[in-house]
């Protein structure tokens, strides 16, 4: 007796669920592009996905979740090339990293713009290998390099995403070999005593 091979009916749950998630994921950039995140209702935003809210809180708790979801689902392309070469100089993973946000600006920007960056933080903790059970000095490893990411990709953010990714590259690479230097405090605003000293 000749066996085929499985067919998948276009109606599987497999790829109803790949339906469901492509949509929400796309609706909620699209709204997000229009207003901030907490003034979408799921309502609406399941409307715009053409799902119901049954198949939204089968996946996510939160709207948050789906851009979690996709951040990690953007962030493992760079992953990937990084699990095939490891042990490669931060310089390097700074590259890797930085060219990959490049290459999808739009999308980290409207995060930046809603006031959404945080939700990276955790990403590249997960991502880094970070666990509190771990012993002490893989914790503050791994807690150091996503750490570091997270701050770079911040100020990234901020400045406008002028930087590529071989600028700060070499960036780093200059702050490491001790040429470059850490600037001296801003001096306070006013020259007044603290609170606790008037009176």
């Amino acid at each position: 007796m000749e066996q085929r091979e499985k067919s998948v009916s276009p109606f599987s749950n497999k790829n109803r669920n790949a339906y469901v998630l492509e949509h929400l994921t796309d609706s909620l950039l699209a709204l997000l592009a229009d207003k901030p995140l907490n003034e979408i209702s799921i309502s609406e935003l399941c409307d715009a996905a053409g799902v119901g809210r049954t198949s939204f809180y089968r996946n996510f708790e939160t709207k948050e979740d789906i851009l979690k979801a996709h951040i990690t689902f953007l962030f493992h392309g760079w992953m990937d090339e990084l699990a095939k070469n490891p042990g490669l100089p931060l310089d390097r993973v700074v590259y890797q990293v930085f060219s990959h946000l490049e290459g999808n600006r739009d999308f980290y920007g409207l995060l930046y713009k809603r006031g959404l960056t945080y939700l990276l933080k955790d990403i590249l903790l997960d991502l880094c290998g970070f666990n509190p059970e771990q012993d002490v000095v893989s914790a503050y490893s791994s807690a150091y390099v996503a750490f570091f990411l997270y701050g770079w990709i911040e100020v990234w953010l901020r400045r406008g995403m002028r930087e590529t990714a071989a600028e700060l590259a070499g960036y780093l690479k200059t702050a490491a070999s001790g040429s470059a230097s850490i600037p001296p405090p801003a001096p306070p605003d006013s020259p007044s005593d603290p609170p606790w000293r008037s009176g």
